[in-house]
């Protein structure tokens, strides 16, 4: 009797392997168009994507020769992909009773032939596909089918480095990299809905003198209960980003702007409260400069400016408080 391979019909654990990632709605990297680009080349296909299925969409991290950044998971030919463990190759969409309807297939991009390899994460799941599409009848051959696997792999491989490189070892927040993704996301997101939003970039005070004084391995206590400390009053939709040294970035989610002074004040008191194990005498405090994103902000990098420049003005007005930023 052949073994029930039980992940592939675990939707729900296959969503939750895939939101581990945070990739969905992420900007393009070039690790991954250099994959798209490779096999389109190698394969000599006009269309080729990094697909993942999401709840009702497959969306695409990298794509050549599609004009849309995802369709419908319904009309998708990934979504059949990730239901079995081998490719899933398709000579003539036309033929196919799956597919002949399909809207993909009947309108643009045309779809007559396509090869989908699934996105298997290392505990199993299948985020979605590595897939190329060709607008004319074509059965892929056997070492072609080998290296879309080859590079499926590389896909997968691509996406764990970037989940690691994403956590700051020490402090268990999300390094500068990952962080400014999510800055990213929130400002696309800002863009089509308009939910409000807000950034905090936090400094620990005179931390050198920390350093100095009490030694490195303390300055380093004080960055771990600094971190965990915020990160015990910021709910689900929010996230901590150690953005460098001893200075870190909160953003906050679907917050209304009159709330955003008043938490970061109360992030501020707690820090001020903190006891450092074994250094009962260090006293820890935090300046704190805050930006709410609105539609005067042409880039992630404007709103940066706002919340740096608001951190420097609490700096400036003596440390430990917390200053609202303004945009010029």
């Amino acid at each position: 009797m052949m073994a029930v391979d039980q992940k592939l019909d675990d939707e729900a654990g296959r969503l939750a392997a895939l939101y581990r990632y945070e990739v969905l709605d992420t900007p393009r990297e070039t690790p991954f168009d250099r994959v798209t680009g490779l096999v389109s080349q190698v394969l000599n296909v006009p269309m080729c994507a990094v697909s993942l299925v999401d709840t009702d969409r497959q969306w695409f991290k990298s794509c050549v020769g599609l004009s849309t950044a995802e369709t419908g998971r319904d009309i998708s030919f990934c979504t059949h992909t990730i239901l079995q463990r081998k490719p899933l190759s398709i000579c003539d969409a036309t033929l196919d009773a799956r597919f002949a309807q399909n809207p993909l297939v009947t309108g643009s991009p045309f779809i007559r032939s396509y090869l989908g390899v699934p996105l298997t994460t290392p505990d199993g799941y299948n985020l979605g596909s590595l897939c190329v599409i060709d607008v004319v009848p074509r059965n892929f051959r056997p070492e072609q089918v080998e290296i879309l696997k080859s590079f499926a792999a590389v896909v997968v491989d691509e996406l764990e480095l970037r989940r690691i490189a994403q956590t700051d070892h020490l402090t268990g927040a999300m390094t500068r990299r990952g962080f400014i993704r999510e800055l990213d996301k929130a400002f696309a997101r800002f863009r089509r809905s308009a939910h409000p939003t807000a950034l905090v970039l936090l400094d620990i005070d005179h931390f050198k003198r920390v350093n100095d004084t009490f030694g490195h391995p303390t300055g380093d206590e004080v960055l771990k209960a600094v971190a965990l400390d915020i990160t015990s009053q910021l709910r689900v939709s929010d996230s901590l980003g150690r953005w460098g040294g001893e200075e870190f970035g909160v953003l906050l989610q679907d917050i209304e702007s009159e709330q955003v002074l008043a938490t970061a004040e109360r992030l501020r008191r707690h820090i001020e409260l903190l006891v450092v194990d074994n250094e009962p005498g260090l006293q820890v405090t935090a300046s704190l400069g805050v930006a709410t994103l609105d539609s005067h902000m042409a880039s992630v990098e404007a709103w940066l400016a706002v919340a740096d420049a608001a951190l420097y003005e609490a700096k400036r007005a003596g440390r430990n408080r917390s200053a609202v930023g303004r945009v010029s």
